[in-house]
């Protein structure tokens, strides 16, 4: 593996991110396996050699898109909650905000977000990141809800089972669409679950 530099003039800066966002989304367009690094170079318009210099590799540069994706769909969330005082009763009107914040995040990144889990079945150093990403969810979740004194027994358990109800939601909504379900009938049971859970 040849040595990546980290830039540290703001115009180098730059160019690297712009490599991170731009080759993540042309690799969820075109799908992981049919884009190069050299597809890459021509879509964000610079030498292969340059992302070279900051990449060893196309997968590097999609880990590094996939993380800023997860924060794209998890600081509005985490920001929802540190931005509310959290009790029981207002619970559901927080819950409804989120889960609206959550379908819009996944309908924008709706490529991204297939694109990544295609990838995490197929590959071992993704896999590990999607559950990392999942671990630091729960935690920093976990974290905002006993700041506000909600907590009890098994709550980093309860909450890793809620972050998994809500996403099923949203894929349900944004990927599945079953003609027999009644969406609005099941956004209210996904909150009357969530609302029993975290009761102590």
């Amino acid at each position: 593996m040849s040595e990546t530099r980290m830039p540290v003039q703001k115009r180098s800066v730059e160019k690297r991110e712009r490599i991170i966002r731009n080759g993540f989304e042309l690799m969820c367009n075109n799908g992981y396996f049919n884009t190069t690094t050299s597809d890459i170079a021509k879509y964000v318009g610079v030498s292969t050699g340059i992302i070279y210099q900051y990449f060893n590799d196309k997968k590097e540069i999609f880990i590094e898109g996939f993380s800023k994706y997860s924060d794209d769909i998890m600081f509005p969330i985490l920001d929802i909650l540190k931005n509310n005082t959290i009790k029981l009763d207002n619970m559901e009107k927080l819950l409804n905000e989120m889960l609206n914040v959550f379908i819009e995040k996944h309908t924008l990144l709706k490529r991204a977000h297939e694109e990544m889990l295609a990838l995490a079945h197929l590959d071992e150093d993704i896999d590990k990141i999607f559950l990392e990403q999942e671990v630091e969810a729960t935690k920093a979740v976990t974290n905002v809800l006993r700041e506000n004194g909600i907590g009890g027994e098994g709550l980093e358990e309860r909450v890793h089972i809620i972050i998994g109800i809500v996403e099923n939601y949203c894929h349900e909504i944004v990927y599945h669409k079953h003609s027999i379900l009644n969406y609005d009938v099941m956004k209210n049971e996904v909150i009357n679950v969530i609302c029993h859970m975290l009761k102590d």
